[in-house]
């Protein structure tokens, strides 16, 4: 069976309306149909007391375990927050060039920084994070164009600097990196 979808895995209860979002933005971006489960990880054991955050490694290689193998990618999307052990935090991680990534609402939202809450920034932020994710997923790596989505992000406000798409350079290499595949977006699941 060929792999032609790719895989939201939704770990913290989102909504429908959020998911069918992120579904259209990565159909648009990558050319494969969307499909999306729900999951419920146990995530005690990914808890780190000290930090008071959750290992994004740990998690990533429990998401890619409850993935499912006719997928060309998955990513599990989650509402805690992220950590590896050389950064403070991360709003998401991936295998390059693997099958798997990760990314978390967490510090995306405008009250951990003293903001007034903004669901449209929460979910445009979210959606550059799943991209982004996705992307290092498909071999690609951080990019220097300051508003492509590829581009380093180490705060939220970097994010608000990016757009939503690739840009020429990243769209081309991606276009490389995941040969010929079906494009036929809209197909059902």
């Amino acid at each position: 069976m060929s792999k032609q979808r790719i895989l939201l895995i939704s770990c913290g209860h989102f909504e429908k309306d959020l998911l069918e979002s992120l579904a259209h933005d990565i159909c648009r971006e990558f050319g494969y149909p969307v499909s999306y489960k729900e999951c419920c990880l146990e995530m005690s054991g990914y808890y780190h007391p000290g930090r008071r955050q959750y290992n994004a490694n740990d998690i990533l290689q429990a998401t890619a375990a409850v993935s499912e193998p006719d997928v060309v990618k998955a990513i599990g999307l989650h509402r805690v927050d992220l950590f590896i052990p050389i950064l403070t935090y991360i709003f998401g991680q991936a295998f390059l060039g693997g099958d798997t990534a990760i990314a978390s609402l967490f510090r995306l939202r405008n009250e951990l920084y003293g903001l007034e809450p903004d669901q449209h920034l929460l979910t445009d932020r979210f959606r550059k994070v799943v991209l982004h994710e996705l992307g290092h997923s498909f071999g690609l790596i951080h990019c220097m164009n300051p508003v492509c989505i590829m581009r380093s992000s180490t705060y939220v406000e970097d994010l608000d600097q990016k757009k939503s798409h690739f840009c020429s350079t990243c769209a081309e290499k991606l276009l490389q990196l995941r040969g010929q595949y079906d494009n036929d977006c809209m197909k059902p699941i």
